[in-house]
């Protein structure tokens, strides 16, 4: 048993302590006042605290990460914003703390380099059948090109389950000897807006949308290689358009109601259950028109992104009807308490699996 279950203590029938986190309804977030939320985000990162390039697997992919200091934002979109939706509000004050965050999408390079590898990890458990098992832990063979003909040399990963980007952060950690996942929904738009207030990270302006995506009227209806457009302020590729990005979090419509609009909330997370099914994807696609690029827009995943798979049961590793959804991955500086041991919610149906790190 990980020590964020041991730390788990119930205060009372719906709010949770978490290891250190303020668990209510599943929203889970840090204790914290406006003051204390200053101090913990003016905490200034480590003198490595830098851009770095990682290379992993035999064939050394490499992939940037670029260093976010952490901060406060107004997250969600205001009333008046142009296409805005209802699951954008209300706007309330966020802190994250400091963090690396992939400067491109994941790559087929580099999730190749996970599911096509013969180093797997190895099984623990042995009440629990072992093709079951390998079912979970590593990426069954899709029945169709898993590209579903839109390229793999640095393209985005495509059709890939919340499950399985999940599990490859938890691969790229063990190989690397870093805590890499995916950011939290939080996380995620600090990073997209990147200091801007306005609708886009390059304005408010959607005819500019060419400049820095790919969308519905510029790709053609597929994907295309990372970093072709230009970066956003923090010099990340590919943030509005190309591929919509995983989060952590659950999505729920109306979470952001549950927020206090008068102080900042530190380092928010709708975790996600076996109990939920959607989960947050952001950024928009190449499929999307401008206002679905919005710094603020949010989808919560729908059951209609598998509705193609002809496998029986349906794979929890690719989406066959979702060619618009892919992730990319953050580092935290210091991880939050109730993210250290966090696993796809698929391992809460089989607690007796156990990964050993070899």
């Amino acid at each position: 048993m990980s020590s964020s279950v041991t730390n788990l203590k119930k205060i009372s029938a719906s709010v949770w302590f978490l290891g250190g986190a303020l668990l209510a309804g599943g929203l889970a977030f840090l204790p914290n006042s406006s003051r204390s939320v200053q101090a913990q985000t003016a905490k200034e990162p480590a003198a490595d605290f830098k851009p770095y390039i990682e290379k992993i697997g035999a064939a050394n992919i490499p992939f940037e990460m670029i260093p976010l200091k952490g901060g406060e934002f107004l997250m969600g979109s205001p009333d008046a914003e142009k296409g805005r939706l209802e699951d954008e509000g209300p706007q309330h004050p966020v802190a994250v703390k400091s963090f690396w965050m992939g400067k491109c999408e994941v790559t087929w390079d580099e999730y190749d380099q996970y599911w096509k590898t013969e180093d797997q990890p190895k099984l623990d458990g042995k009440d629990v059948d072992p093709k079951g098992v390998d079912a979970i832990t590593r990426p069954t063979p899709p029945y169709a090109d898993e590209t579903f003909g839109h390229g793999r040399d640095g393209q985005p990963v495509i059709c890939i389950t919340h499950h399985a980007a999940m599990e490859y952060c938890r691969w790229l950690s063990r190989k690397t000897g870093k805590n890499y996942r995916l950011p939290t929904e939080a996380e995620w738009e600090y990073a997209c807006k990147a200091g801007t207030t306005t609708p886009y990270s390059f304005g408010d302006d959607p005819a500019k949308s060419g400049d820095y995506a790919w969308f519905a009227a510029n790709s053609e209806e597929v994907t295309h290689k990372v970093a072709l457009k230009k970066p956003n302020p923090w010099g990340l590729y590919d943030m509005h358009g190309n591929v919509s990005e995983w989060c952590i979090d659950h999505y729920k419509k109306d979470s952001y109601g549950t927020f206090p609009k008068d102080r900042a909330t530190l380092a928010p997370v709708l975790l996600p259950s076996q109990n939920r099914f959607s989960h947050v994807a952001r950024g928009g696609s190449w499929a999307d028109q401008p206002v679905g690029l919005r710094s603020s827009g949010r989808r919560g995943s729908d059951k209609t992104w598998i509705k193609l798979d002809p496998q029986r049961p349906q794979s929890i590793w690719w989406l066959t009807s979702a060619e618009f959804v892919g992730f990319r991955v953050v580092r935290p500086v210091e991880e939050q308490e109730n993210l250290l041991s966090i696993r796809s919610f698929y391992f809460q149906s089989f607690p007796l699996l156990e990964i050993r790190n070899e």
